[in-house]
């Protein structure tokens, strides 16, 4: 009996020590965890700056001419977004579109209008913002200039499938989205540039559209996740050095 009791003594004892084992397992897999996230988050911020400082450079840079047909292939937005470009050509404005927009001025419609240029290639320039009461061309007429003008603007990447839970709905000619492919393909656009111009402040004749209302910002929280990853790893640290104690004593 003395043999059982000192036995059935030693399984009891054997159950903190195994908890106490398991749980500090847990806590080092959840602090090398944390802390790996909160690094990979640093990574994210420092990436975050560069991006901010690359495109605060593009936009105020000089403009450079829009990538050719032969350079289309190449372009993506980690290179080519929002760089200042110019081109010349001829408005055909009555295959414009226009897009639903809520900016500074309120809600209205992006005009977005094809360009053909000189070697007979297409790009959708964004010509600017025309409030609600202002969507039919009858009413801003005078902006529908006709010959070869240029346009001075920001090179912009496409926007497919639609806005925020709405589709763009072609047949409707209801867009949400600056979609070049399914804009091109609704116009019968042909030739076209797989980005689109946003053009810059100079006046249209008439006043409208406005252009420059492109909004440059990004989102950058990457400071706040990492501290909160760090600070998860500390805490389980401390746990960890908790269990240590409790365990010792």
């Amino acid at each position: 009996m003395a043999m059982n009791g000192g036995a059935a003594k030693i399984e009891v004892g054997a159950e903190p020590v195994r908890a106490r084992t398991i749980f500090t397992v847990a806590l080092s897999v959840l602090m090398v965890a944390f802390f790996a996230l909160g690094s990979w988050q640093v990574q994210r911020l420092f990436w975050k700056l560069e991006l901010i400082a690359r495109v605060d450079a593009r936009v105020h840079a000089e403009p450079v001419p829009v990538p050719p047909p032969a350079e289309w292939p190449g372009i993506s937005a980690e290179k080519d977004e929002y760089r200042r470009v110019t081109t010349t050509g001829v408005f055909e404005h009555e295959k414009e579109v226009l897009v639903q927009a809520v900016t500074e001025r309120g809600a209205g419609f992006w005009v977005m209008t094809p360009i053909v240029q000189d070697d007979r290639s297409t790009i959708l320039i964004n010509r600017g913002f025309v409030p609600l009461d202002r969507r039919d061309a009858a009413a801003r007429s005078q902006s529908r200039t006709s010959g070869v003008v240029e346009v001075i603007g920001l090179l912009r990447m496409p926007e497919p499938g639609g806005g925020f839970l709405r589709s763009n709905d072609p047949t409707a000619d209801r867009w949400y989205s600056r979609d070049v492919v399914a804009i091109a393909r609704a116009q019968d656009l042909a030739n076209i540039a797989p980005y689109f111009i946003d053009a810059d402040a100079t006046p249209n004749a008439g006043g409208l559209p406005v252009g420059g209302l492109t909004v440059v910002s990004f989102r950058n929280s990457h400071l706040v996740y990492a501290v909160t990853w760090y600070v998860l790893a500390l805490l389980s640290a401390a746990g960890i050095v908790v269990v240590y104690r409790s365990r010792a004593g």
